[in-house]
């Protein structure tokens, strides 16, 4: 049992630095941007609050959680404990910043996306 066991940590292991090089999502990639727009100041509500007024798009805080810990398990953010709060009883709030390999990462997609638009003709939308 204890062989097994090893196997499937090292499964989870290689698994974990496989998933760091995937990657991104289009809804990840929207996530990952605001992390970054917010500049150390992002949790779930505020994210939620810039993918809503920036994209129109509806997003419940569960989601916009499950997706900052998968882009954290990615490597592309970090998280940290910000100060205690009295409107939260003492509590502080689990913020998250933009690392190097996030913005590495949008810069990466942002220059696939201009590369594609920019090869694509003109009457392909109809018009010359």
């Amino acid at each position: 049992m204890a062989i097994t066991d090893n196997i499937n940590y090292i499964c989870l292991a290689i698994t974990d630095n496989i998933m760091k090089g995937t990657n991104l999502g289009e809804f990840e990639e929207l996530i990952l941007l605001a992390v970054g727009i917010l500049n150390g100041e992002a949790y779930g509500i505020t994210v939620m609050d810039e993918i809503a007024t920036h994209t129109n798009r509806k997003a419940s805080v569960s989601t916009i959680h499950a997706t900052l810990n998968r882009l954290e398990k990615k490597g592309f953010i970090e998280s940290f404990k910000g100060p205690a709060s009295p409107v939260r009883g003492g509590r502080s709030k689990r913020l998250y910043r933009i690392n190097l390999a996030g913005e590495q990462t949008l810069r990466r997609v942002r220059e696939q996306r201009e590369k594609l638009w920019n090869l694509m003709p003109k009457t392909s939308f109809g018009y010359e």
